[in-house]
């Protein structure tokens, strides 16, 4: 499996054995065409812009800002190679009537530091924000493939690999990552470029995503990959 760091302590040798006897966590590896998703990168997320006087009650701020300063490297390296680059942004209306049954399960934010739309917390932060060339896709549910253009995107252009960025590892990293393996694409999470609210959750999501659907992959390896690739053309 990946690195195990993130979750070894989280079990016992039964599970160790479990693991081992189902043959659990091989290596599915990078692939020709690489895409990278930037799943909710957004300061509802990660916490309050320099000057902000609202309230981020969802905010992920240590761990999202750890995640952010590994990021722009990974991204400079993906553009460089030629690798689309797609964001996404979680953004609800503000009479909250897109949320679905997300709303039954948490309350409704009414705060300009939350995801809703024309909101602070709604942008995506200067460090990481899109550059021409990028593709930026509004959601309305955990994963990035649910009622976007996501699919049809990579289908378009050959992709073969998906790298998953982004927050929150548990919930929409995890959601869309899910969605990518169930549609055969490659996938890879990077462990340093993703994050969380909690991080019992963190290290979960991490290990059964490495277990079952991705690899999970520091970004220093993402990167090592891509630039001894050749260049990825459209």
């Amino acid at each position: 499996m990946g690195p195990a760091g993130a979750w070894e302590e989280l079990l016992d040798e039964a599970d160790r054995e479990t693991l081992a006897r189902g043959r659990f966590g091989r290596r599915i590896g990078m692939g020709q065409r690489t895409a990278v998703l930037v799943i909710d990168v957004q300061n509802y997320m990660i916490g309050p812009p320099s000057g902000s006087h609202h309230e981020y009650p969802s905010a992920c701020g240590e761990a999202g800002h750890s995640a952010l300063k590994h990021l722009p490297t990974l991204l400079h390296a993906a553009r460089e190679f030629g690798a689309p680059v797609v964001y996404t942004r979680f953004e609800l209306r503000r009479d909250g009537s897109d949320i679905g049954v997300y709303g039954r399960k948490r309350d409704f934010l009414d705060t300009e530091g939350w995801c809703l739309e024309g909101s602070e917390g709604a942008q995506i932060p200067d460090s990481v924000a899109p550059e021409p060339g990028d593709f930026v896709l509004v959601k309305k549910k955990p994963s990035a493939f649910h009622g976007t253009p996501l699919l049809g995107t990579l289908i378009d252009r050959s992709i073969d690999t998906v790298v998953v960025t982004g927050g929150s590892t548990s919930n929409c990293v995890r959601a869309t990552a899910v969605d990518s393996a169930s549609y055969n694409f490659r996938t890879v999470v990077v462990e340093d470029c993703v994050f969380d609210r909690i991080q019992i959750s963190h290290r979960v999501a991490l290990f059964d995503l490495d277990r079952q659907y991705a690899d999970v992959m520091g970004s220093t390896e993402v990167i090592a990959h891509l630039r001894s690739s050749s260049p990825q053309g459209r």
